[in-house]
């Protein structure tokens, strides 16, 4: 009696539920409709703000050459002064200082157009990425809602334990939240970030070519092709670390090597790989397992160890599968938390779900090494 007690609380839970993703996918519409209206304004202003720079430009350049012209003629009048009158020298001299001060308005007329379109073209950045996540999410909440209606009712019907059902939900919905949180901060902080750096330094490039320099605006394209040539790595990576086509391909072990291999020449650093045993292809869940407790430890030691080497090892026996890997950066105390000690409790949980241990041990200035050890036995 009382599970059935349970499974009613629960289905009201999951009704409740519903409403408020229901709620969630029509604020998302708003915030997207918004979004574009706000979009289609700016794109709108920054034509209008760049059609007003341009006339700037031409209106700066013929007031420029008249004014250079006119202090030509200053100069003859002064070094001839008694061949004019004092009104002819005084009408030369205001002449040209009204030119020059309108020239210097302006040319400070035309900077703070520049910052304005500027500032324009960075907020259609942001409100394009915010209609992209926008839709990404409706798409998203739209899956879950389904789940939510269906899927998850019919789980429901199939455990009787409500606390099961209950954890099991909410489980998945932890690992998604965080995978999403984890791709959208990875984006914001690597593609993102150098492609709005990219736009501007490509506002140098034409700016130096119009006034000429050359050697200045090829080195900009220089300095720009290496962003981009760095901006596309990060978005691969991103992708590989999604999911690696490899591993569905090749298994582990080439996988792993092939990712060793790009991030140890993309940072410049040694990264060696060795292989204990027979190079077998493995259960699938141990493969991507193994493949994501490397990723973890071999960015860890990159980012936080700032290690010249590190050293990865595994070992595939009949009952078992170690991994190994050291490096020799600065270390860390791991019995003190920090920030980055996330990323060493993701490998754990995922180490305990493979009913494995897993030890740390570092010496702070004596670098790290991590030994993780799962039962396995090849089917």
């Amino acid at each position: 009696m009382a599970v059935k007690i349970s499974e009613k609380a629960l289905d009201h839970v999951i009704d409740e539920m519903i409403g408020v993703v229901e709620n969630s996918k029509d604020e998302i519409f708003y915030i997207s409709e918004g979004a574009r209206t706000e979009h289609e304004q700016l794109v709108t202003e920054l034509k209008e703000t760049k059609e007003k720079v341009l006339r700037h430009i031409e209106n700066g350049d013929h007031l420029e050459q008249k004014v250079y012209f006119s202090r030509q003629r200053l100069a003859e009048v002064s070094k001839y002064f008694d061949r004019y009158t004092e009104d002819q020298i005084r009408e030369v001299y205001e002449k040209t200082h009204k030119m020059q001060t309108k020239l210097a308005m302006l040319r400070q007329e035309e900077q703070i157009l520049r910052e304005k379109r500027d500032d324009l073209e960075r907020r259609l950045i942001n409100l394009s990425k915010t209609i992209e996540r926008a839709e990404g999410l409706a798409s998203k909440v739209s899956v879950i809602l389904n789940y939510l209606q269906d899927d998850f009712k019919q789980v429901n019907e199939m455990i009787e334990n409500a606390k099961e059902k209950q954890a099991f939900g909410l489980k998945i919905i932890e690992a998604q939240e965080e995978e999403r949180r984890k791709i959208s901060r990875e984006i914001h902080d690597g593609p993102a970030q150098m492609l709005a750096n990219i736009l501007l330094r490509s506002e140098l490039v034409e700016r130096s070519y119009r006034q000429g320099d050359t050697e200045e605006a090829l080195a900009e394209i220089r300095s720009v092709r290496k962003m981009i040539r760095s901006s596309l790595y990060e978005v691969r990576r991103i992708i590989y670390d999604l999911r690696p086509m490899a591993l569905d391909d090749l298994g582990l072990v080439p996988t792993i090597k092939k990712y060793i291999a790009n991030i140890a020449d993309y940072n410049k650093m040694k990264i060696d790989f060795n292989v204990i045993g027979e190079e077998t292809r493995l259960n699938q869940k141990y493969e991507v397992a193994f493949f994501r407790l490397v990723q973890e430890a071999v960015q860890n030691a990159i980012k936080h160890a700032e290690a010249a080497l590190i050293q990865v090892r595994l070992e595939i026996r009949r009952n078992n599968l170690t991994m190994l890997i050291k490096d020799n950066g600065k270390g860390f105390d791991p019995k003190v938390k920090n920030d980055n000690s996330f990323g060493l409790i993701g490998m754990k949980e995922r180490v305990e779900i493979l009913d494995g241990s897993l030890t740390i041990d570092s010496v702070i200035g004596k670098g790290t090494m991590i030994i993780i050890r799962v039962p396995y036995k090849a089917v």
